[in-house]
């Protein structure tokens, strides 16, 4: 038998599915990965889902698990468990919670998946903030925002969609359909279309090479490998991309003052080719002297990648908690 609670957390994103066995103080005891189908429908969803539960489950580590939580990328309806729709996946009113439930047998908890994210970062990081913002830079840009302990959702659930406000009315369209969103300029997505055109243009340079070598076309893993090497051209587009985030930063806490701003998903493993450049973007755009209302620092995500499946599980621990556990502080 196994120690503790334990439950299954998912975390749904636009090119992946991340799954883990969560304890109560966040560790993760088993996990595995699956590509995000293209057909990413929600009876196609479904059957990938259900396929690792039940590998997870049918595992040692899987003794002991009660429960499961799902972060998901698009706007997802709390506490009912409906994914309404989904910029980057084909699914729109798929009630995740229901299918899970009645598939599995366990009491099951959806959130957004920056919501996840922000609630391992806030509970589980290397310090507890009150008052921050995590943005989750991967396929898109996600976020998950925590005002006074607790986690915002808005007045419907469905609130705290930070990758979708515009930050340049005349820029690419989003995977949304609009034009100008912070995910349309700020993400893996956008690196990618950068480095496309910008392989484009040089077609001896080295991102086109790297494709080359690759068989297919410049993916964001191009760049970041090119920048990582020194070229200029690779680096010049996460010049482009950090400015773009550290301005949405800026805006963001003019509205709310945060604590910290911790940037995590897929890219912030490019470090200070992301980082050096937002931060200096979001000191230039700051409102107010700092002196007098102060710069947010901002830092890499303590579980980066890792954040959406670890806050889902402890979502799902928390949200099914008996009397007994009762005591647990709060945050979401």
């Amino acid at each position: 038998m196994t120690n503790g609670r334990r439950a299954i957390g998912l975390d749904i994103g636009g090119t992946k599915v991340a799954g883990a066995i969560v304890g109560e103080d966040g560790t993760v005891h088993a996990e595995l990965r699956r590509n995000t189908p293209d057909t990413s429908d929600a009876g196609t969803m479904n059957v990938l889902l259900q396929g690792m539960v039940e590998e997870l489950r049918s595992g040692e580590a899987g003794d002991g698990v009660s429960a499961i939580g799902v972060g998901a990328a698009g706007t997802v309806e709390w506490p009912v468990g409906r994914i309404r729709w989904a910029p980057n996946n084909n699914y729109e009113n798929w009630d995740v919670r229901g299918d899970l439930e009645r598939t599995t047998g366990l009491p099951t908890v959806v959130d957004n998946d920056g919501n996840v994210a922000g609630l391992a970062e806030a509970r589980l990081g290397e310090r507890r903030y009150d008052d921050m913002l995590l943005l989750t830079v991967g396929t898109g840009v996600g976020a998950g925002i925590v005002l006074g302990g607790r986690i915002y959702r808005g007045a419907h659930g469905l609130g705290a969609e930070v990758g979708h406000m515009n930050v340049n009315p005349d820029g690419p369209q989003c995977g949304c359909g609009n034009f100008g969103c912070l995910e349309s300029v700020a993400s893996g997505t956008a690196l990618t279309r950068m480095g496309r055109t910008a392989a484009a243009h040089d077609p001896d340079g080295m991102l086109a090479g790297l494709a080359a070598e690759d068989g297919g076309e410049v993916t964001g893993r191009h760049v970041t490998t090119a920048a990582t090497a020194g070229d200029p051209t690779a680096q010049s587009l996460f010049q482009r991309l950090g400015r773009a985030l550290g301005t949405g930063i800026a805006g963001l806490n003019a509205i709310f003052e945060f604590e910290v701003v911790l940037i995590g998903g897929g890219l912030v493993d490019a470090g200070e080719l992301l980082l050096g450049p937002a931060r200096r973007a979001a000191r230039e755009f700051h409102y107010g002297p700092p002196q007098v209302r102060p710069i947010p620092q901002v830092l890499p995500a303590t579980y980066k990648g890792d954040a959406g499946k670890i806050g889902a599980g402890l979502l799902a621990l928390e949200e099914t908690a008996g009397p007994e556990q009762a005591g647990l502080p709060s945050i979401g």
